[in-house]
């Protein structure tokens, strides 16, 4: 399994469309996941720090898990399915670990992975199938290259569909 770095969320024009990137922690793929407005909002005010006075569904699912005594181990980014992505939580280690594995909204899986602190992931396969290389790269500047692909890409570079929220 390839861990994922997520680099930000931004607003893809013309179509408005919430888009999370992800990058590949020891390489140059891009996984980009176009979200729902809740879900990138969430994901961001993750990234950022924000704590609400009260706590999203994101920050009481984490909390509840806790609460009862059980841990999100990892996120793994599973499958691209007729332009949607799909994840699975893996809690208490996962059912290999003798927990359980989850099926998960990818955007979902990200926005809880950020809150409990623990790895994102995906298979080769999926990078390769969904992943995109970027040429000339420089690991100082992400948030510019972020913004820069961002400006140049469209969802109809991916081939897609419609792309609903994941």
């Amino acid at each position: 399994m390839k861990p994922l770095d997520v680099l930000g969320v931004r607003v893809e024009m013309p179509t408005n469309q919430p888009i999370v990137l992800l990058r590949e922690r020891d390489g140059s793929r891009y996984l980009p996941i176009w979200v729902g407005a809740a879900e990138a909002a969430a994901i961001a005010y993750a990234q950022q720090g924000v704590v609400p006075p009260r706590p999203l569904t994101h920050d009481l699912l984490k909390n509840v898990l806790t609460d009862l005594g059980h841990s999100i181990d990892r996120v793994r980014i599973t499958s691209l399915e007729e332009g949607v992505f799909h994840a699975v939580l893996e809690i208490d280690g996962g059912q290999a670990g003798g927990g359980a594995s989850i099926d998960s909204r990818s955007s979902d899986a990200i926005a809880l992975a950020l809150r409990a602190g623990v790895e994102i992931v995906t298979s080769e396969e999926l990078l390769d199938e969904a992943g995109v290389a970027m040429a000339g790269e420089q690991e100082d500047d992400e948030v510019e290259k972020f913004k820069e692909f961002l400006d140049h890409v469209s969802a109809d570079d991916f081939d897609t569909g419609d792309q609903p929220s994941s």
